[in-house]
């Protein structure tokens, strides 16, 4: 596991983000069985407490089940699972479009300045 953490949002939002991350390009699968809150909590550096914040919020947006005296697992919610990767979408063009609002730039050149970026990425 290799997260960044930064200083803006709180540690066990960073954690649910990350996992939201992993389910979306599929690192992370339905039904696959996750590490304890001790285990992550050692892997990450984090607080055990932080952890246990970040489990409970992720059983709380259905992401992750957990049984007692059973490892948490993914969802196998296809609903939830679905809705991950166009959340995450949603938030990343929400952020951009605040950021580039203010400088006016009509859409047709926006979109075509997207394009080349997006395009352009992968190719260095």
């Amino acid at each position: 596991m290799n997260v960044t953490f930064n200083n803006r949002d709180p540690v066990y939002l960073q954690v649910v983000r990350y996992f939201k991350e992993q389910i979306a390009i599929g690192a992370l699968e339905a039904g696959q069985e996750i590490p304890s809150r001790r285990e992550l909590a050692s892997l990450l550096k984090i607080n055990p407490n932080t952890a246990q914040k970040a489990y409970k919020e992720m059983e709380e947006q259905d992401l992750i089940t957990t049984e007692k005296n059973h490892p948490s697992k993914i969802t196998n919610d296809l609903k939830v699972l679905s809705g991950i990767r166009e959340e995450l979408i949603i938030e990343a063009v929400d952020m951009f479009v605040q950021s580039i609002k203010p400088i006016n730039v009509p859409v047709g050149e926006l979109l075509n300045l997207i394009e080349k970026k997006y395009n352009s990425v992968d190719k260095g």
